[in-house]
């Protein structure tokens, strides 16, 4: 029940802070507009940001994040097995770890196609 009440109150939280926010922006910029203020001044700070989305780059790079945690649970058993460390430290290391190596890994790669 304690968990049910706290998840209830960090949404409310979360959902309170941002609705407080953007109603504020959104009766400023009226504002602004009321008093004939020029429309770009919304767009400062965006002039030099270029973000740009590509599907096949996102699916690329979470097939290889599943490949190298697969990969890190892979080798985490074969050394649980063969060396017999403990599986308690190896497991969410060698996840972390080919996790981490494999989004390294697309970040060369999408580097060199640029």
């Amino acid at each position: 029940m304690q968990a049910a009440i706290t998840f209830i109150a960090l949404f409310a939280t979360v959902f309170g802070i941002l609705y407080i926010y953007f109603t504020t922006r959104h009766k400023e910029r009226l504002a602004l507009i009321e008093k004939g203020a020029d429309a770009s001044l919304f767009n400062t700070g965006k002039e030099g940001l270029k973000i740009s989305f590509s599907w096949s780059k996102f699916t690329l790079k979470i097939g290889m994040l599943s490949m190298g945690i697969a990969l890190g649970i892979l080798i985490a058993a074969l050394l649980v097995n063969v060396v017999a460390l403990d599986e308690d430290a190896l497991y969410p290391s060698m996840i972390f770890f080919f996790g981490g190596l494999s989004l390294v890994l697309f970040y060369v790669i999408d580097r060199k196609s640029k």
